[in-house]
């Protein structure tokens, strides 16, 4: 492919960027999520691509939005990491699964299930989508010192969302269904777009990726007939992506890396 002076999709070149990003899928959550940073600026948008960077406690950090799904958001991190990033916090929203999973909860995955097709094109289906574990960590002890109600395990990640919403109206409703109920009795928490194929892209490009999400809704506790409220307010999923930059930031500091 032809070098160009900026990156293809996000428009930014090296030194516009720092090592630390955190990656929304929203373009419009991205100026609000910057404002958490010091001596915030704009750098660049193009397509779903929108990039803040400024700094938390004096180190370079950025956040890109990345749109929904795997193919976005593995461009990002393509394209982030071709300029220098290399730590990156997915954060955004998901909905419950397991039925403990409650709206306004933190879920900060363990591990993605592969339901999706980003991921086959960096690594056979055998190989797992984990999070780097420092990340992992470094949100979950963010999101319990905020006094949030906090979920670790797996999530499920899909390229179709009403092929998750309205499953029976599809050809494959057949093996939609089927898999649905394994990911219940499985315990899986939540499901969402983007971890598994950016926790096997980082792994390929040896990066670190961790993701949390704010549950908006359980659609199992509506089945179910729970109670609950939808829950739209992110702030809290942003804060805790935050948080765990500070950490890995000072963590990083004290190893030297």
């Amino acid at each position: 492919m032809q070098e160009l002076e900026k990156q293809f999709h996000i428009h930014c070149k090296e030194g516009d960027v720092g090592r630390y990003v955190i990656l929304p899928g929203d373009p419009g959550r991205c100026e609000s999520i910057a404002q958490y940073f010091d001596n915030p600026y704009h750098v660049a948008q193009n397509r779903e691509y929108n990039v803040y960077t400024g700094t938390l406690l004096g180190e370079k950090v950025s956040v890109c939005s990345t749109g929904i799904g795997g193919p976005s958001a593995s461009i990002a991190m393509e394209e982030l990491h071709n300029i220098g990033a290399d730590t990156f916090i997915r954060t955004g929203t998901c909905g419950g699964i397991d039925l403990e999973v409650q709206s306004g909860d933190i879920v900060v995955a363990t591990g993605a299930i592969r339901f999706e097709h980003t991921s086959m094109e960096y690594a056979p289906i055998e190989y797992p989508a984990v999070p780097n574990l420092d990340i992992t960590l470094a949100l979950r002890q963010a999101s319990l010192a905020m006094g949030k109600t906090t979920h670790t395990g797996v999530v499920q990640c899909k390229d179709s969302f009403y092929g998750q919403h309205s499953p029976a109206k599809m050809p494959v409703s057949y093996e939609l269904l089927q898999k649905w109920e394994a990911w219940k009795r499985l315990g899986v928490k939540a499901s969402e777009m983007e971890s598994a194929a950016l926790f096997v892209v980082a792994d390929a490009l040896k990066c670190r990726c961790g993701s949390c999400f704010h549950v908006i809704w359980n659609q199992e506790r509506e089945a179910a007939g729970l109670d609950q409220k939808m829950s739209e307010d992110t702030s809290s999923s942003v804060k805790v992506a935050v948080e765990a930059l500070k950490i890995m930031i000072e963590q990083d500091r004290t190893s030297k890396k």
